[in-house]
């Protein structure tokens, strides 16, 4: 009896310990926790998250709790951001999750009943009860739009070290303490630290080609590398190292450093000149060096090199501080020093953001534009730009000069000065000064602030052109006197097009950088990819490998079996055709068709539409011209020529008689003509010149015709119906009549080298001549 009621104790303590388990299961509500409802969309539940990550972030909330309610917010969003768990959730009022959480605080209640079993998980040393695994990544997990929407467009300003896990990965526990001292070594440098977990994100760990875990890569510049190394401190220090550009920071020394500081005008950036002790540039300094490249250019001087005395001498550098200066226009007096024994990454942030610009900047790009002259927002943050509209040269250097002393006496936060290059910005300084030939070959400066983004502004003009002179000083700074009381002064408008950017690189540069990098990545592919990766690339390059063997071997047994085939006679004929005489074509007449004949129809009113105007497209009627006297040489002739191409089925053969059909022909050959005139008509050799032996290549549908002109004696080169002498040729044979008659001229010559003629026509390299529509055969 006593055993009975123990055993219904046990059991009642066991009920009391899984519910208690079920209800702290229960207890966390994904909805509740980002303050949606649960119909709400994935847009609105997305908007909750970032509003509450951007507010209980660690990084900007101090509060004891914000960790812990970061955890929340990011558990609730994996939650109702995947469609599987939501449901899950919804239907069960878990996310498939509950059973592992149970079956760990039944273990965990069941370890406390029976402390004297040795079967405990602390026994292995595998932390993967959530009590006691390190929450430190937390903070650094990472989602697809958080990764794509923030991460992905911030490797253009710093690198991000990026980890990939999954539970149950007994590597990633073994690389852990390493990865979180690495960590908050590097962040405290500015590397951005990601942690992605493959179980909850497999779309974003595809998306980076994470195969496996644990895997570590770098992003920069929107570019993925792998790491491949050994994971200590050292290796992937290096590594982030290796991700930065090789010339970031110039090494400057006593002999370079009037050069690299005198390169603020061409570059039109302000130079950072960093003093240390240390014999290699500091990492902190690379990367902020990389995160400010496009405002600022870098140099490093190790003050315990030999060749540095004259530098530090110059500028009075204590060689046991870091020193850090900043130079704009004047390179004998830095524009601003910072020293500290620790240089921390806030401090340089907040030095160089201050001297981004120089204090007269060149306006180069419409971005520079925008930053230094940004749009009024509200009436106590209007800023006006001052604008120098000059020209390159000595001649506008003293104007210059006054100008930039006039910038650095009068430069306020609500006033930026800036001057831009006439020549250069052609469009920017006609929109300002409206082409008044006052301002022809001299400088100018307007006052200006914009309005809205699409380029409007509203500006003031100086009535005289700027020379520098004491009275020029007083009018502008008169005029921007009243410009803080009277915004008003500002009476002209206009609309100004985007500044075109002086310093951006050809095409044919950056087309060779991106040749470089995809090659590069190509190559570190090959060595580190997986093979999953490396499929698609070996497949394409297999594919392409074979059809190009294919095509080498099909050709080879072509050529071999054409070569079997052919008799002598072609082979002879071929090399003969490689001469330049015309008996090398003699043996052309000896040739005889395999099959007796070649189907040539007379071209008459009756089957004119049917065989030409009509024609399909793509189809040609090739028309031989004769006459009742040389028909039946002529045909022979053109038999044996065209032969060899009554294989293709888009050619015609046919033959017009120039007995009955003289006026037709004359109109087509019109359209052969160059500028030189042809006879007419009226000409007293109209009836007597003689067309037969020509040959056109009539295309019915595109209204365009190919002349083939016969040969004449004594012309070794022949004519191939190019049309450029045409008119020439007709005066020719009409003077040559009466001394030439067709009968001392051989028939069957007139069609030599017809053949060619049709390969040149095959091709489609003979001239074409069109004509507005074919006219009517009476």
């Amino acid at each position: 009896m006593e055993l009975g009621r123990a055993g219904l104790a046990w059991a009642a303590v066991l009920l009391l310990s899984v519910l208690g388990a079920q209800a702290a299961v229960g207890d966390f509500d994904p909805y509740r926790v980002l303050g949606v409802g649960r119909s709400s969309s994935q847009a609105d539940i997305k908007k909750a998250y970032k509003q509450l990550a951007r507010e209980w972030h660690p990084d900007k909330n101090k509060d004891p709790g914000a960790e812990d309610r970061f955890i929340q917010i990011s558990k609730a969003y994996e939650i109702l951001s995947n469609e599987e768990k939501r449901a899950n959730f919804d239907r069960y009022g878990d996310a498939g999750e509950s059973s592992q959480g149970y079956s760990q605080h039944q273990h965990h209640q069941f370890h406390h009943f029976h402390e004297g079993f040795y079967f405990d998980e602390s026994f292995f040393h595998f932390p993967f009860n959530s009590e006691r695994r390190d929450n430190s990544d937390d903070k650094y997990l990472l989602h697809f739009s958080h990764y794509i929407n923030e991460i992905l467009p911030e490797s253009y300003k710093k690198p991000y070290l990026i980890k990939v896990t999954s539970d149950w990965c007994f590597s990633c526990i073994h690389i852990e303490p390493v990865w979180k001292e690495v960590a908050q070594e590097l962040e405290a440098l500015g590397v951005g630290i990601g942690v992605v977990h493959a179980g909850y994100e497999r779309r974003l760990a595809h998306h980076l080609g994470a195969h496996s875990t644990p895997s570590l890569l770098g992003l920069l510049n929107g570019k993925i590398t792998f790491f491949h190394n050994a994971v200590i401190r050292e290796n992937l220090r290096q590594f982030v190292e290796n991700l930065l550009p090789g010339n970031l920071v110039d090494k400057i020394t006593d002999k370079n450093y009037i050069h690299f500081l005198s390169n603020w005008k061409k570059e039109n950036k302000p130079h950072v000149l960093l003093f240390d002790h240390m014999p290699v540039v500091p990492l902190l300094y690379k990367l902020t060096a990389f995160a400010y490249r496009d405002y600022l250019s870098f140099g490093y001087v190790y003050v315990g090199l030999r060749g540095t005395e004259e530098l530090s001498r110059q500028y009075n550098i204590n060689v046991y501080t870091p020193t850090m200066m900043i130079f704009k226009e004047n390179i004998d007096k830095p524009a601003d020093v910072v020293q500290a024994r620790d240089m921390k990454k806030q401090l340089i942030d907040d030095f160089l953001s201050q001297n981004k610009f120089l204090m007269a900047t060149r306006l180069t790009n419409q971005r520079l534009f925008q930053e230094l002259c940004p749009v009024k927002k509200s009436h106590r943050q209007r800023k006006h730009c001052v604008v120098l509209l000059t020209g390159e040269g000595e001649k506008f250097a003293e104007a210059y000069e006054a100008f930039l002393s006039f910038a650095v006496a009068n430069t306020k936060d609500t006033l930026k000065f800036v001057h831009i290059y006439n020549d250069r910005q052609p469009e920017f300084a006609d929109s300002l000064l409206m082409n008044e030939e006052k301002y022809q070959g001299k400088s100018a400066v307007v006052i200006l602030e914009r309005r809205n983004n699409a380029g409007k502004i509203a500006y003031k003009t100086l009535e005289e052109p700027w020379r520098g002179s004491k009275e020029d000083n007083f009018i502008l700074l008169d005029l921007l006197d009243q410009l803080r009381t009277d915004p008003g002064l500002l009476s002209s408008e206009t609309v100004l097009a985007d500044l075109n950017d002086e310093l951006a690189p050809m095409f044919l540069i950056r087309w060779l950088y991106s040749t470089l990098d995809y090659i590069s990545d190509c190559w570190d592919s090959l060595f580190h990819s997986n093979w999953r990766e490396m499929m698609p690339l070996l497949s394409l390059l297999f594919s392409a490998l074979f059809i190009l063997f294919g095509t080498v071997i099909v050709q080879a047994f072509s050529d071999s079996s054409d070569t079997r085939d052919s008799p002598p006679s072609e082979k002879e004929e071929t090399a003969a055709k490689t001469e330049k005489n015309d008996t090398s074509f003699s043996r052309e007449n000896n040739r005889i068709p395999k099959k007796g004949f070649v189907e040539v129809t007379e071209l008459t009113d009756i089957n004119y539409n049917s065989n030409l105007v009509r024609l399909r497209p793509g189809h040609m009627n090739v028309v031989l011209i004769l006459s009742n006297s040389t028909k039946t040489a002529l045909l022979q002739k053109f038999a044996l020529e065209v032969y060899t191409f009554t294989g293709s089925s888009s050619l015609h053969f046919s033959f017009l008689s120039l007995d009955k059909h003289r006026e037709w022909l004359e109109y087509l050959l019109e359209f052969a003509q160059d500028a030189a005139p042809i006879p007419n008509q009226y000409d007293k050799h109209f009836l007597e010149r003689d067309y037969t032996g020509y040959v056109l290549a009539l295309n019915g549908h595109k209204k365009y015709f190919c002349l083939f002109k016969p040969h004449r004696s004594g012309d070794e080169g022949g004519t191939l119906g190019s049309g450029e002498d045409y008119s020439s040729s007709l005066h020719t044979e009409a003077r040559g009549k009466s001394s030439s008659s067709p009968g001392s001229r051989s028939i069957k010559n007139k069609l030599h080298k017809l053949s060619f003629w049709m390969e040149r026509l095959l091709e489609g390299s003979l001239q074409r001549f069109y004509i507005p529509s074919w006219p009517s055969l009476d």
